[in-house]
Formats: structure tokens, sequence, C-alpha cells
């Protein structure tokens, strides 16, 4: 029901320029495509990476992308998907090696100072965690560097409000 509502009723109603989800609308600022809308937050939050630090945070931005586009969604929605799977679980922890050592004593994706792909970061991980769990395959979350990671995030005070509250879906995705 809501999809045919999306696409019958409010997709081209919005005025945006290339409809689609996700969409964000701030005042007269129409925007969508992830990335876009999460780089626009950055800016406009004061969680944008400071000149010396922009080349280091889209690297990792475009290799998280990558793994979530090319490896998880690619294979995902693969109709070879039961015979590719077990490679991508197999390179996922090498993955996950490199974001974590990447990201190295933190806190943050960019030191001390959180930012855009702090989020970006957060979600990927948390979409790997959950499938590779669906696959029985835990031990892609043994290092500490990732879990710890995940939880100063899910730890920031909004956010723990949010996670905490009746209206999380966080885990539905």
């Amino acid at each position: 029901e809501l999809r045919k509502q999306w696409f019958e009723d409010t997709k081209f109603s919005l005025g945006l320029d290339f409809p689609n989800l996700p969409y964000l609308i701030d005042g007269d600022v129409k925007l969508t495509m992830f990335t876009v809308i999460m780089r626009y937050l950055g800016r406009k939050l004061d969680m944008f990476p400071e000149d010396k630090d922009l080349v280091r945070c889209e690297l990792l931005e475009q290799n998280l992308l990558d793994l979530k586009i090319v490896r998880l969604e690619y294979i995902a929605y693969d109709v070879k998907f039961e015979e590719k799977k077990d490679e991508l679980l197999e390179t996922l922890p090498v993955r996950l090696t490199e974001v974590a050592e990447y990201i190295g004593e933190g806190p943050y994706a960019m030191g001390d100072k959180i930012t855009y792909v702090d989020f970006i970061t957060y979600e990927l991980l948390d979409h790997v965690k959950l499938f590779s769990l669906s696959f029985s395959r835990p031990d892609h979350f043994s290092d500490p560097r990732i879990t710890e990671y995940m939880k100063r995030i899910e730890n920031l005070p909004n956010l723990k409000e949010w996670f905490e509250s009746a209206d999380c879906n966080a885990k539905r995705y």
C-alpha cells in the first residue's frame, strides 16, 4: 500500500529534481540520494570534516558505499545469491578489518570530531552485522574496534534516546 502511494501519489509531486528515496526537504532545499543528503546535513550541522581530513573522509565514504552497493546489495539481489553468499561472507572480515584500521583509535572516523561519515559507517556496519548474523557468522564482529566504534555511535545522546524509544525501527531494514 505504501509503495503504491509513493509511486502513484507522492514521488513526482514533491518538486524533486531526481525523485527517489531517501529524500530530504529542508525549506527551499530539496534533495535525493543518500550521500548528497548526508553531506548536506554534515555541512548544516557542523559535522563536515576539516579541509585537512576531507580526502580521508571521502575515501572512507566511497569505500563504504562500494562495500554496500557492490558487495552487499549486488549479491543480495542476485539470482545466484546462494552461490555467491559464501564468497561474500569470507571477504567481509577482511573489509571490516580495513575499516577498523582506517578509523584507528578514533574515537570517530576522523579522530575527535564526529562527521557525517560516522553515520554512513555506522549504518553500513549495522547492515553487515545483520547480514552476517543471519548466516550465523558472529565472528565478523569479533574485532573490538568495530564493536566499540558502534557502541560510541549508539551512545551519542540523541541516538541513544532514539534507539531506546518505542519509535525505533532500526532493526527492521
